[in-house]
């Protein structure tokens, strides 16, 4: 198949072909393509016996002198398509399906005889399987299922089919679905185009069939004769509506109960009837208000949907043989629908005939609550209990207590009387509430009795007096108001009860306050209330307050507590800066055992420091007594300074010790030669003679123990008038060398002068009643002034 345009061409390239081939070239060159072909189309499913013919080949070059050969490659050449070499007819070897493979995809190529080579590149070109309409439409999701609510309106949506089909659907109208309803009509119908399934019939009742399986037909070829169909089911349920009320199988029921049934106990069942499922059919049931609505009540078995009649009063057969009363069932999941429709409740009425029992006694209250105060003396009636018999024999009642073990025997009554009287002492703070258990007995059948329970009640007798909650601890800012409430008091009471005591507050009536007052507001409650203005906690840091606390029981009793008020420093906002170091402490954050290491560690340093002094101190007085040279004297403190330019100067320690004055033997003044000794015997001359030399030498030893006080004077200088002043020279001195030159000196020792001259006048004094009465003092025993 080729255009007739390209016959000129075909010829130009076949002179020049032969001309190639005369000249012997072996090279192949371009040349311009000179040989097309159109899509070729083969049909599928084809029935025939021979090859089925595809198309033709063709190109300008071809001359028809068998000079040109032809070839395919590609997909299916040899098995499926094959082409004749010399004249280009394609033909199919077997039938194809075009579901199965819609297309095949080929190379063509003229190739020269005699040299084998090509004579145009390879051209691609397609065959196309075309369709026929051999493939009937499926429901690949079938069989469908589907619900919709019962009595829904015409055109309510149900399921939406689809079948599909295999054919073509570009070609012809093999593919194109018609959708038609073969069996289910007429409830429901179905779009031909959509497949959508929907409502045609008004007022479909779940309670008259509740399922419908649909036949749902599906054709191609647009629903034409000849077109190939499939089908599928449709299963359809219709859900449940509550459009039925409740019923009851009869208007009247009949129940039996005995007299003995208690409280509680079920009487009989009813039920009503509901056509719908599910919450629909739930049924709840009342009992109308009348006569009897009070004795009895009714509830719904979630599980049956019974209505259980139970007992809400004791039944008496004496009093009453009979009871009747309406009872109404209607449905809690109301539709508005079908509102319209009527009423969705039932009535029915229960009759319940009481039967005749042997019963046992009754007592007059289901229980008793009884009081008694625990001082109450033993054998005194606190209470009594009465039961009797309400059937027709009235039979006698005997009373007793039913004891529990372990428990103690406080109580005793009465068995004819029913009186309870205690047997022991009752305390109430070990025991506020006893209950006990008193049966009642017929005479005439013990088998038949009764119980009933006792509680009785110790009272308090008022014992303790009322206490305030707990200590309190209030603080007061220096710049307070008055009538600035600082603290809210409360108080508790050990008396019964706990709840319900009246308590008063008051200050002292023999104490004045003029700083603060009680306020009693009423309610059991009290403020701290300051009296003046302004607080200082330099002047006093804590006020005790004395507060009384009054119940209003009898006897009243009252109790005195205190309360501490601390004096803190304030901010603007009243909040608490600080109260005292403490306060200080815990304001930065260190808590009391902090606080307690801190101070631990300064008493150590403290005592270190002390230790490290004494220490010090200690060793400088041990080298003072080593030293020989030291010397032991009384110093005489002046204030005057001496007249030299050179007391400043740097001293040499050896200047102070002076060696030159030094002596061999010097008398002690700071040991008394004489002692108070009472020697009078001549037997006792040795003694007094050896204790005389021992006083001798240890007046002339330089290394006895010093008995007075030191000082060291630094050395003054050899510039001044009056040389040295320091008494560590001035002891080598002559004891009866005269000081009044001193007085010379100039008003800078003026002072010094007085001193000495004050010491000559007291050593004259001395001498002079010694001279008088015979008894010198021997030498190196003068005496020092303290």
């Amino acid at each position: 198949m080729h255009s007739s345009a390209q016959s000129k061409l075909g010829k130009e390239h076949h002179r020049g072909l032969r001309d190639q081939r005369r000249h012997g070239l072996s090279g192949l060159h371009r040349v311009k393509r000179g040989w097309v072909w159109n899509q070729f189309f083969v049909l599928e499913e084809y029935m025939g016996t021979d090859p089925q013919y595809v198309g033709k080949l063709h190109s300008d070059l071809d001359k028809g002198d068998n000079l040109v050969k032809y070839t395919l490659s590609g997909e299916g050449v040899g098995s499926i398509f094959t082409v004749e070499p010399t004249t280009g007819d394609i033909h199919a070897l077997r039938s194809l399906d075009r579901e199965e493979k819609p297309y095949y995809a080929l190379r063509a190529q003229a190739v020269d005889v005699l040299t084998g080579r090509p004579l145009e590149p390879e051209s691609e070109f397609i065959i196309k399987v075309q369709d026929i309409n051999d493939n009937e439409p499926k429901f690949l999701e079938g069989p469908y299922s589907a619900s919709v609510p019962e009595m829904s309106p015409v055109g309510t949506y149900v399921i939406q089919v689809t079948a599909t089909d295999a054919d073509d659907p570009t070609y012809g109208n093999s593919a194109r679905i018609v959708y038609s309803i073969l069996h289910g009509q007429p409830y429901f119908s179905v779009d031909p185009k959509t497949g959508v399934i929907k409502i045609a019939l008004p007022n479909m009742d779940r309670e008259v069939k509740e399922t419908y399986q649909v036949l749902i037909q599906a054709k191609d070829m647009g629903g034409q004769l000849g077109g190939l169909a499939g089908t599928t089911i449709v299963n359809i349920t219709l859900t449940d509506v509550n459009d039925n009320p409740p019923r009851f199988a009869k208007s009247i029921f009949h129940l039996r109960v005995p007299e003995s049934a208690p409280v509680g106990s079920s009487v009989g069942k009813i039920k009503a009837h509901d056509l719908d499922l599910g919450k629909n059919a739930e049924v709840e049931y009342s009992i109308v208000p009348g006569d009897s609505s009070s004795m009895f009540d009714i509830y719904t078995d979630e599980q049956t949907q019974e209505g259980i009649v139970v007992l809400r009063k004791p039944l008496d057969y004496e009093n009453r043989k009979a009871y009747s009363f309406k009872v109404e069932a209607s449905n809690p999941h109301l539709d508005s629908r079908f509102l319209h429709l009527g009423p969705y409740k039932d009535s029915a009425t229960v009759k319940v005939s009481v039967m005749d029992v042997d019963e046992p006694p009754l007592f007059s209250r289901s229980s008793y609550n009884m009081e008694t105060y625990e001082d109450t003396p033993m054998g005194i009636v606190i209470g009594a209990v009465t039961a009797e018999d309400l059937d027709i024999g009235d039979s006698p009642i005997r009373y007793s207590i039913e004891w529990k073990k372990d428990d103690e025997n406080y109580f005793d009554i009465d068995p004819v009387e029913g009186t309870i009287t205690t047997s022991e002492a009752l305390d109430r703070e070990r025991t506020a509430k006893h209950n006990i258990t008193v049966v009642a007995t017929k005479v005439n059948n013990p088998l038949l009795y009764s119980r009933v329970s006792v509680t009785i009640s110790v009272l308090d007798v008022n014992e303790f007096p009322p206490e305030l909650s707990h200590p309190y601890e209030a603080f007061v800012c220096e710049d307070a108001k008055v009538g600035q409430v600082i603290e809210i008091l409360s108080a508790t009471d050990r008396d019964m009860p706990h709840v319900g005591h009246r308590f008063f507050f008051k200050s002292p009536r023999d104490i004045r306050n003029r700083n603060f007052t009680i306020r009693d507001y009423g309610n059991n409650t009290a403020g701290v209330v300051t009296r003046k203005a302004g607080f200082r906690r330099r002047e006093k840091s804590m006020y005790l307050i004395p507060v009384v606390v009054e119940d209003s029981g009898y006897p009243i009793q009252s109790s005195t507590g205190t309360l501490s008020v601390r004096v803190c420093a304030c901010d603007e906002g009243g909040s608490v800066l600080s109260c005292s170091a403490e306060a200080v402490f815990l304001a930065m954050g260190l808590s009391t055992g902090a606080l307690v290491a801190i101070l631990l560690c300064m008493l150590i340093l403290l005592v270190m420091v002390v230790l490290y002094v004494a220490l010090k101190r200690h060793k400088k007085k041990d080298a003072l007594m080593s030293s020989k040279e030291d010397v032991r004297d009384n110093v005489i403190h002046y204030d005057d300074e001496g007249g030299g330019e050179e007391d400043t100067n740097a001293f040499d320690i050896g200047t102070l010790r002076n060696p030159k004055a030094l002596q061999e033997t010097l008398p002690r003044r700071d040991v008394q030669l004489e002692a108070e000794l009472d020697l009078d015997s001549e037997d006792n001359e040795d003694i007094r003679a050896y204790i005389q030399q021992r006083l001798q030498e240890n007046h002339t030893s330089t290394s006895a123990p010093p008995y007075d006080s030191l000082a060291t004077y630094a050395y003054e200088g050899e510039g001044s008038v009056a040389e040295s002043l320091s008494s560590i020279e001035s002891w080598v001195l002559d004891p009866e060398e005269d000081y009044r030159s001193i007085q010379n000196w100039g008003p800078r020792f003026k002072t010094l002068a007085g001193i000495f001259s004050q010491r000559e006048s007291i050593q004259g004094v001395e001498k002079r009643p010694e001279n008088k009465g015979g008894n010198p003092r021997e030498e190196g025993s003068e005496e020092r002034p303290d």
